[in-house]
Parts: structure tokens; C-alpha cells; sequence
């Protein structure tokens, strides 16, 4: 089994910047593919973007160029840096992992972390 958990949500205005971590415990070796998504209020979940193992990236066409992901060496902790901040990226963050290789992981989910950006 793998634990995710996030953080570095928060309230921020439009133009700002988030840094969010994602945290991964327990059967790491596991995991070949971390990831993001998003859900904001009374809408569907999607995907943001995801890392490979390798350090390969896939991003969402609606945060390239303001988003970045990165994990550590041990791959036991993730990054998602969000520049230029829109209030449409107001969301719950939430953190996947994926022991299959998907682009879109989707094994092990993280509770989500906060994010608010005002205009």
C-alpha cells in the first residue's frame, strides 16, 4: 500500500504563486508514475499533470508554461509549482500515484489540499 499526503495549498491572488508538495509513504518502490488533478466546487475531477519515474512530464494544456512538476530523487516526494495563478485554478489539489505506468495515475490517491486564488 501507498500513503499520499499533500500540502502548500492555501489562499493566494490572481498572478501569485503556490508551491504544493506531495508526500508518499509506505510501498514506494511500487509507484512508477506520480501525478496531479484538480476538482473545483460542483465540478468533475481532471488531470493536471503527471511524472514518470524517469522524470518524463505531461501536462494539462491549461497549465503549460504556469505549472511545474517535479519529484525528488528517491521518488518519494512530489512538487507541483504553480505560477501565474488564475482564480479558475481555484480547486482542491489532490495527489496520485500509479504502480501501472499510466500517464493518468490513478492507484493511490492523496485527501487533497486547497487552493483559492482571488481576483
Amino acid at each position: 500500500q501507498v500513503q499520499l499526503g499533500e500540502s502548500g495549498g492555501g489562499l493566494v491572488q490572481a498572478g501569485g504563486s503556490l508551491r504544493l508538495s506531495c508526500a508518499a509513504s509506505g510501498s514506494i518502490f511500487s509507484i512508477n508514475v506520480m501525478g496531479w488533478y484538480r476538482q473545483a466546487l460542483g465540478k468533475q475531477r481532471e488531470y493536471v499533470a503527471s511524472i514518470t519515474n524517469g522524470g518524463f512530464t505531461k501536462y494539462a494544456d491549461f497549465v503549460k508554461g504556469r505549472f511545474t512538476i517535479s519529484r525528488d530523487g528517491p521518488q518519494n516526494t512530489m512538487w507541483l509549482q504553480m505560477n501565474s495563478l488564475k482564480p479558475d485554478d481555484t480547486a482542491v489539489y489532490y495527489c496520485a500515484a500509479d504502480r501501472n505506468g499510466r500517464w493518468l495515475p490513478g492507484d493511490y490517491w492523496g485527501q487533497g489540499t486547497a487552493v483559492t486564488v482571488s481576483s
